[in-house]
């Protein structure tokens, strides 16, 4: 469908040319995080050199204007800089350096009258100088404190992840040995006891009972280990599979509690990593599981549906909601619910406490493409 175009009008266009690019605003950025990084890892005599530079330069200038115009607070730029690229020290050094230029740079046009007061007034400058690289100091201190303390949170992050995921690695090897391994062998054994029964059946032995029970006692074998895999290993490794494996799950729980269970999906829903369809079906599993045993629910509806940017997990029953005396934080369920999301980034949403029925809202970011 065409739309037609509209006209802009020049001052309009003008002014949104006039609004900076991010990109304008992120290369200066880019280029002082970098020759910052350069520096401090330069030896300290040369990256000494960039703001005993600077001072010598706001010294040369303020030497060349009168009194009324003060570069005095100038001076802390270079001050700021040589406690950014080298460090404490070399702020001191620089701050009794700008108090000095300062002195020598005003000498032949300060309005003092004696020249105690001037020393007193450069004295007063050195101070000051002092307190900015103080300032500076502390600042950088916290700053560092808190990128340390931010790569030590992602560091534990990673490793949780990398926990999680060897956890969900060995149960999926354990779910896939079960399926293609004891089933198999499982099964060869009721085929070989069914086949054991016919023979004796043909030939009219009272054992062919015994052998019929035996082969049913292995398909009942064969279905309980066939269930602990799918228990183990319920998302299968296609971009589908989370809804395949909800309905699964629906199935199996209504079987078992008699709780009127509903998968509804809508859109198209793809999920390539199967960590994070394995992520979200815990926690549609955790979700029916409480509504099922805390909420007294008969009827639970699970929701996947696919909107623009995002992918949405909503599970919502008829049960009695979440009490007001169990706040969120405290349910192991629910903590656990929160920590899955986490993992996988996704945004969790509980219904308020004190109402009738349960909602639960896990929606997952997706970028395009």
């Amino acid at each position: 469908m065409k739309y037609p175009l509209m006209h802009v009008p020049r001052c309009q266009m003008s002014l949104r040319a006039d609004i900076p690019s991010p990109n304008a605003i992120a290369v200066p950025f880019r280029l002082w995080q970098r020759l910052s990084e350069s520096l401090r890892s330069s030896p300290a005599s040369l990256s000494f050199l960039a703001p005993l530079i600077t001072a010598l330069v706001l010294c040369f200038v303020d030497y060349l204007t009168d009194w009324e115009f003060s570069f005095f607070v100038f001076y802390a730029i270079p001050i700021l800089l040589g406690v950014w690229w080298v460090g404490r020290k070399a702020g001191y050094w620089l701050a009794l350096i700008c108090g000095i230029l300062w002195w020598a740079a005003n000498y032949d046009s300060h309005p003092y009258e004696t020249v105690p007061g001037y020393l007193w007034a450069a004295m007063s400058r050195v101070i000051f100088f002092c307190l900015v690289c103080y300032a500076a100091t502390a600042v950088l201190t916290r700053q560092q404190a808190d990128a340390a303390r931010i790569q030590v949170l992602e560091e534990r992050r990673q490793l949780e992840q990398d926990l999680v995921m060897l956890s969900e690695h060995q149960q999926q090897r354990i779910g896939q040995d079960l399926h293609d391994g004891l089933c198999q062998h499982l099964a060869a054994i009721s085929m070989a006891a069914s086949a054991l029964a016919q023979d004796l059946q043909e030939q009219g032995s009272e054992a062919a009972q015994d052998a019929r029970l035996i082969q049913q006692s292995i398909g009942e074998a064969v279905a309980e280990a066939r269930g602990l895999a799918r228990g183990i290993l319920p998302v299968y490794v296609d971009q589908h599979g989370l809804a395949v494996a909800l309905a699964e799950m629906a199935k199996s729980t209504t079987r078992l509690t008699g709780a009127n269970i509903t998968v509804e999906e809508t859109g198209d829903v793809r999920i390539s990593r199967p960590e994070v369809a394995m992520h979200l079906y815990r926690i549609a599993q955790e979700a029916v599981a409480n509504a099922v045993r805390h909420g007294q629910a008969r009827h639970i509806r699970i929701g996947l549906s696919a909107e623009p940017g995002s992918i949405v997990l909503n599970i919502t029953d008829d049960g009695r909601g979440f009490p007001l005396n169990l706040p969120h934080e405290r349910g192991m369920g629910l903590r656990t619910m929160r920590y899955r999301a986490g993992m996988i980034r996704a945004r969790l949403a509980f219904s308020p406490p004190g109402r009738e029925g349960a909602s639960i809202r896990c929606e997952l970011p997706v970028l395009p493409g």
